[in-house]
This record gives structure tokens, C-alpha cells and sequence, in this order.
């Protein structure tokens, strides 16, 4: 079984709850459970909010979203045109300082990882950001 959807969106803050239900409508669509589907939309929420804010700077851009399900597996790709930046590199924020005492930054890269089965990021051929989001269903057969 696989199935695909795409939209693109304008990268604007005000946009993101519309990510939110376009991620929730197609992946609960595509059959994902209630923890899954709670798991993928907060995990592209924190990417988008980052892609927004870190990799366009507010200014003018688009995210591409491709949400796919292949067997036990949704993927959720998100691309953009920002400057290249790959969060997989992000070094884990040292947990056992206090919140206070901790750098800002890194905690939504941490959280995406925390969240998903497999992050993953490459630089598309057309030079821009792919950052791909996978988690495996439950109750789902097949790899």
C-alpha cells in the first residue's frame, strides 16, 4: 500500500496551524493512531517553526510538505529554500542542567528526535533543505 500527498505552504508563522491540520487530516487519513498522529504533528510543527524562524528569518519563503505512506512507514518530508542548515547535526542539549542554565536553541531539534522513528536531512538537488520525518504505525506489517 502507498499513498502520497502534497502541499506547499508560505513560510509564515500564522501558516503553521494550517500545517498542523493539513499534517493530522492526511496522516490520520493515511491511518495513523491517535499517539502517532500526535508524535508526526508536533515533530513538523517544531521543523516548520524552525524553518521559519532559524531558516528564513521571517522573511519571504515556502515550505513544501510531502506526507507519504508506504507500508508500516509515514514519511513526512518538508523542503525548503532557506540557507542549508542539517538539524541532524544539532548536538542532544545537556539534560541535566537546569533550564536555566542551559543554552537556547536546540530543544524542538531534540524534541523531532525524541518524537520520530527516523530523522533524516539532505541537500536536494535543486540546493535547498530536505529534512524527512518517518514513524513507524503500530500495529502496522511490512518494513
Amino acid at each position: 500500500m502507498s499513498e502520497k500527498s502534497f502541499r506547499q505552504f508560505p513560510a509564515e508563522l500564522s501558516r503553521l496551524v494550517d500545517i498542523r491540520c493539513y499534517v493530522e487530516d492526511t496522516a490520520a487519513g493515511f491511518g495513523a493512531d491517535d499517539s502517532a498522529l500526535a508524535n508526526v504533528i508536533q515533530a513538523v510543527d517544531e521543523s516548520a517553526a524552525n524553518i521559519i524562524m532559524h531558516g528564513y528569518r521571517g522573511g519571504p519563503g515556502t515550505i513544501d510538505i510531502e506526507i507519504t505512506r508506504k507500508d508500516a512507514w509515514l514519511t513526512v518530508c518538508l523542503r525548503d529554500r532557506a540557507p542549508l542548515f542539517d538539524p541532524t547535526r544539532v548536538p542532544a542539549p545537556d539534560l541535566t542542567l537546569p533550564p536555566d542554565q542551559r543554552p537556547l536553541g536546540g530543544m524542538g531539534v531534540y524534541l523531532t528526535r525524541r518524537l520520530m522513528d527516523e530523522v533524516a536531512y539532505r541537500v536536494t538537488p535543486e540546493g535547498g533543505n530536505e529534512l524527512t520525518l518517518r514513524k513507524k504505525l503500530p500495529g502496522s506489517s511490512g518494513l
